[in-house]
């Protein structure tokens, strides 16, 4: 889809004036930054749609602002994010940025927004520094950072699987966060790391990997791949006869629904932690799957969950501004104190990193009708991103 202004319904085109504080009148301008090409435009459409949904359902209107959606292609790049993102605050005026796929294309913009005091709605990217370390008032996150969505799974796989793991994930930033995240409390718990091995993102061939893994001899193998790296490990798995003999756990990427299809059968058993399944039994989650399928013929992933979310959190925060964008520090205050009725189950913002708190689920691939499907087994309770 190209860059530039999108109608999501009833949107208006890019018009009216320039965001200010004559512009609380005005239309509601939202700048979206995810990837629409390459290997990540997929998660950005799920994210679009996502978004999309929510603003339908309230008439793409907030506390009497029509809202106009403004799109860029960030590419996932890091070299072209920013120069993006500056044209969605500097040409198109917009009230806040929402979107990012990738945790670099996050970093990349962190001082961008901090120095402006422009704020950017993080509904993916989950490099923990981005509301840990690096923390901006200005920046906020609806999805997850990438340890909290393993350190809540140490203890249950030591209490439920095996007391001897083996870790394994893509040689960047976001597999050491999330194998550090569940070995930290799966020590805590009693239990013994005996081997690590991080093979390079992208790989193809990850048979020399599993046979160190397997010779390590553990009671569970802990993982982390996602997207084209998750099909080709989960398959490798069970092709190399390790299915069925080292139970395979990890982060729910791993076998979620942008891979599940591909993964079939292999995936089958599989036992992962992630902060939402279009399976979870809520009244909430059920109403947002309906919706969800009735408008684009798909299930929704946690990338469409996420950015869901943020715009219910943009919703609800300018609310409490009665339409005012203008003053960013009143609507960092609204975003800090807003509340959301979450598909995922319960959802605030920690007021101190701004990063979602909510709650953890276990969940195994198992056979869903004709298809697989992520079925809850365990809730592991609420979880904070680090500080």
């Amino acid at each position: 889809m190209a860059a530039g202004a999108l109608a999501a319904g009833p949107l208006l085109q890019a018009c009216g004036p320039a965001a200010g504080p004559q512009a609380s009148s005005g239309p509601l301008k939202l700048g979206v930054l995810v990837p629409l090409s390459g290997v990540y435009s997929g998660l950005g459409q799920d994210m679009v749609q996502g978004m999309q949904l929510y603003l339908d359902s309230i008439n793409n209107e907030i506390a009497g602002r029509k809202v106009q959606i403004i799109q860029e292609d960030s590419e996932a790049k890091t070299d072209v994010a920013p120069t993006k993102a500056r044209k969605l605050l500097d040409q198109d005026k917009v009230d806040l940025v929402t979107g990012i796929v990738h945790s670099g294309v996050a970093l990349a913009l962190r001082d961008l927004f901090d120095s402006t005091k422009n704020i950017l709605i993080i509904s993916n990217a989950g490099a923990d520094d981005v509301t840990g370390a690096k923390k901006s008032k200005y920046i906020f996150r609806t999805s997850f950072s990438n340890s909290q969505t393993t350190y809540p799974a140490g203890p249950w796989v030591f209490n439920n699987i095996g007391k001897k793991a083996a870790l394994s994930a893509p040689d960047y930033a976001a597999g050491k966060e999330m194998m550090n995240g569940f070995k930290r409390t799966f020590t805590e718990a009693g239990g013994e790391v005996v081997f690590e091995v991080y093979p390079p993102l992208g790989n193809n061939d990850y048979q020399p990997f599993l046979t160190q893994l397997q010779q390590a001899n553990p009671e569970v193998i802990f993982s982390f791949y996602s997207g084209s790296d998750a099909v080709r490990f989960v398959q490798q798995y069970e092709q190399f006869g390790l299915k069925g003999k080292i139970p395979l756990a990890g982060a729910g990427f791993m076998t979620e629904s942008d891979v599940l299809p591909q993964q079939g059968a292999a995936a089958e058993g599989i036992r992962t932690s992630l902060h939402y399944t279009y399976l979870l039994d809520t009244p909430e989650n059920k109403k947002f799957v309906e919706a969800y399928q009735a408008k684009f013929n798909e299930l929704p992933s946690v990338f469409a969950l996420q950015a869901y979310d943020a715009a219910q959190l943009i919703n609800a925060a300018i609310k409490t501004t009665q339409g005012n964008t203008s003053d960013k520090d009143k609507l960092v205050e609204a975003l800090v104190n807003a509340s959301i009725t979450s598909p995922r189950g319960p959802f605030k913002i920690d007021p101190d990193t701004h990063n979602p708190i909510m709650h953890i689920y276990m969940r195994e691939v198992q056979k869903v009708g004709d298809d697989m499907g992520n079925v809850v087994i365990a809730d592991l309770g609420e979880a904070k991103g680090p500080s």
